[in-house]
């Protein structure tokens, strides 16, 4: 019989330190971040959970020195010297600005990647200002063939304002690890919906549900078994400020999958999979946890501050 209940930071990863102890015990290259065990197969407990099963690739970022051949996150791309750089010429008050490096991911290193043609690499760039309708950085994808970048951009274009901190990663190594994700809560079914808020359908199954569970095991699913937060490939996305949206290809209509989750938090998300979902870091040391890497977790107040470059990027 399995009991279910929350889960301690200290149970997941011994103690809490901050950053600059946290680095001092830590080589950068030796560390390994993993999800641990989940408490229970939730789809042997709830069945219809199984069919709704995907493959998701946590990447793990942790700050670095990633060259061009590396995957990595807000670190210098694989890009063609022979290439115009990307700019922004949308809803600037000032001069164009040129577009940031966020992601860039080989296909060796994430292989749920499926890329078209002979590419292997896919890289994710986006404009350091909130663009309407929605107030979000527009992005733009690439996908490339490494072996036919023979001339590397040596230095590129670097903007002299951001909108805010937030919108400026800072460079990360990536460490990949694939796991198992079932669909966020508001996402499922209401029969579905209904049976993981009962629970007596847990008990049924041979699961004790208690401590702060047992009024509302729902939230056992959002937490401990469900969507991983971080920057992750593919998987199921995260809801909650918003319900559900559907997403359809403009071109022919089809349904679409999610592609990259970025998250303005770090390797360990906000909020939600405090218990199993949680990473670990392991390596040369007890493990511990880390701190919130590559994207700022704070932002300013007002939506139009402006900050230069040089100060987004100062830090580690």
């Amino acid at each position: 019989m399995d009991r279910i209940g929350p889960v301690s930071a200290s149970a997941v990863d011994g103690s809490v330190r901050p950053l600059s102890e946290a680095a001092g015990s830590i080589a950068a290259m030796d560390v390994t971040r993993t999800t641990p065990p989940r408490p229970l197969d939730v789809a042997a407990v709830f069945p219809q959970l199984g069919p709704l099963a995907r493959p998701a690739i946590r990447l793990h970022p942790r700050p670095g020195s990633p060259s061009p051949y590396d995957s990595s996150i807000g670190a210098p791309l694989l890009w063609p010297a022979h290439q115009p750089w990307l700019y922004c010429d949308k809803w600037h008050e000032g001069p164009v600005s040129p577009m940031l490096p966020v992601a860039q991911l080989y296909v060796r290193d994430v292989p749920l990647l499926r890329p078209p043609g002979r590419a292997d690499l896919l890289q994710v760039l986006w404009c350091p200002f909130e663009h309407p309708p929605e107030y979000k950085p527009p992005t733009k994808l690439f996908w490339r063939t490494a072996a036919d970048v023979t001339d590397v951009l040596a230095a590129p274009p670097e903007p002299s304002e951001v909108e805010y901190d937030g919108y400026v990663p800072e460079p990360c190594v990536l460490a990949p690890e694939q796991i198992t994700e079932y669909p966020d809560f508001l996402e499922l079914s209401r029969e579905l919906q209904q049976q993981l808020s009962d629970v007596s359908a847990w008990q049924a199954a041979g699961v004790v549900v208690d401590g702060s569970y047992a009024i509302a095991p729902q939230e056992f699913y959002g937490c401990e078994l469900s969507v991983a937060p971080g920057w992750k490939v593919g998987g199921w996305p995260p809801w909650g400020l918003t319900d559900p949206v559907a997403r359809f290809c403009v071109a022919c209509g089809a349904a679409m999958s999610p592609l990259l989750t970025i998250s303005a938090r770090g390797p360990t998300g906000s909020g939600a999979g405090t218990g199993s979902l949680t990473c670990v870091t392991s390596g040369g040391s007890s493990p511990v946890r880390r701190p919130p890497a590559c994207l700022p977790a704070s932002a300013p107040s007002s939506r139009r501050r402006r900050r230069t470059r040089a100060a987004t990027r100062a830090g580690p």
